[in-house]
């Protein structure tokens, strides 16, 4: 019979307490100033006891507010170098790992006129030639971690290509309508860790949930623009999706969940060379998300017209992902694309970012930074990630959604991306 100690930390609940022997060990975090490898230092900075020794890779630092914590250190590097010259900087500054988080990624500009991903070949080669480059390094710098755990995501699923098996379980078949370049990252890995005797892990987020200056692929901050803008102008908050949109089932993963998710799944003997669902367990619409975040900025709301006018994009493989039935199709009546730059907008933002001295007085990259979460508002396929194996073997972690959103906020807030949030209705 198995036993389990848990603790909650805020609003996330059911964490796991380690055994007070679990201490004095080092950490390397890659990607660490990214929406993922910022929350992964801030969990292990929680725990200074258990992690004595966080080293951040990545070419800028982290903006965790309040500046780095003591037990961490950045190092700049760029996984695209060579792995002698990678090693070089490693050694010279006395680097040790017991246990490795990788999270760096590189998102290669997509065709023109395509979807984000669409450029799937490059992605392929530039982010397998990142985590190559750096764990060929390692030997070479004398470092021989214990576990290794890769960060991929949702798009193992194929989701981003269409209707998939629900829910998504980690068991699931490869989707191979397309290249995706997890796949080849895993495979590194596992051949990888198999000559060097480590063990690995893969922790598979959906959308993710965080606050970092580099907006991009991020749900949360043009959500916190949009109703900061509609309250500025006075205009009600239109819910850009059709009725299937609003309806359906979409788990989030908060980027400190995950992060505890992966200290777990790292520190737990019994999940050696697994991979796992990363999520909050929380059920999540935007239907029910909405009023909320309506109510939080003092707005009405508008819901979906189910006989509106909307416009429909058919994705391009048939059979989809899950091997049959028609192709998925998205509806929309506006995108926050278009929206943010309309003339009226780009002036109630400069006045909101003046008044407030924001960080960016003008929307940058507009298509870069919007679309990721147009794609969310208007996806109407289940998002429903399959719990059961980290929960057989212990995991218990969960959080409300819609409360880590707002936080997510105010995260933002604090490093002057967001006007002031207000408080909690």
């Amino acid at each position: 019979m198995a036993t389990y100690q848990v603790q909650d930390k805020g609003i996330y609940h059911g964490l796991p307490v380690y055994p007070p022997d679990t201490n004095n060990l080092t950490a390397i975090v890659t990607g660490a100033n990214g929406i993922s490898g910022h929350y992964m230092v801030r969990v292990l900075a929680e725990s200074p006891e258990r992690w004595s020794k966080i080293y951040c890779l990545s070419r800028r630092p982290p903006a965790i507010p309040g500046g780095l914590p003591k037990n961490a250190e950045h190092i700049p590097l760029d996984f695209l170098w060579k792995p002698a010259e990678i090693a070089s900087v490693l050694k010279k500054h006395g680097v040790t790992a017991d246990y490795v988080f990788f999270f760096s990624y590189i998102q290669v500009k997509p065709k023109e006129g395509a979807a984000l991903w669409s450029n799937a070949e490059d992605m392929c080669k530039v982010n397998t030639l990142l985590l190559s480059n750096f764990l060929d390094a390692l030997p070479q710098a004398s470092i021989k971690p214990k576990r290794i755990m890769l960060q991929t995501g949702a798009k193992n699923y194929g989701l981003h290509l269409g209707p998939t098996t629900i829910p998504q379980e980690e068991s699931d078949p490869r989707v191979l309508i397309e290249p995706n370049f997890y796949y080849p990252q895993e495979d590194f890995l596992y051949s990888y860790c198999k000559q060097h005797g480590i063990n690995w892990n893969v922790a598979r987020p959906s959308f993710i949930l965080g606050a970092v200056p580099d907006a991009a692929m991020n749900v949360c901050f043009p959500l916190a623009v949009y109703a900061a803008v509609c309250k500025q102008l006075g205009h009600k908050l239109a819910y850009p999706g059709d009725l299937a949109a609003w309806e359906t089932t979409q788990v989030q993963s908060s980027s400190m969940m995950n992060g505890y998710l992966e200290e777990w799944s790292v520190l737990n003997d019994k999940t050696a060379d697994q991979a796992f669902n990363a999520f909050d367990d929380s059920a999540f619409t935007w239907g029910k998300f909405w009023p909320k975040l309506a109510k939080l900025y003092d707005l009405e709301y508008v819901r979906p017209d189910p006989n509106g006018e909307y416009h429909e994009i058919t994705q391009q493989h048939d059979p989809p992902p899950r091997g049959f039935g028609p192709p998925g199709k998205l509806r929309y009546s506006f995108t926050l694309v278009e929206w943010a730059k309309r003339p009226e907008v780009v002036k109630a933002w400069r006045l909101l970012a003046e008044k407030h001295d924001l960080l960016e007085k003008e929307f940058r990259d507009v298509d870069r930074v919007f679309s990721f979460t147009d794609a969310a508002l208007i996806w109407s396929q289940s998002i429903y990630f399959n719990a059961d194996k980290a929960r057989a073997l212990g995991w218990h972690g969960h959080v409300n959604t819609s409360e880590s959103i707002f936080q997510v906020f105010r995260d933002f807030e604090k490093i002057k991306m967001v006007p002031p949030i207000p408080t909690t209705r």
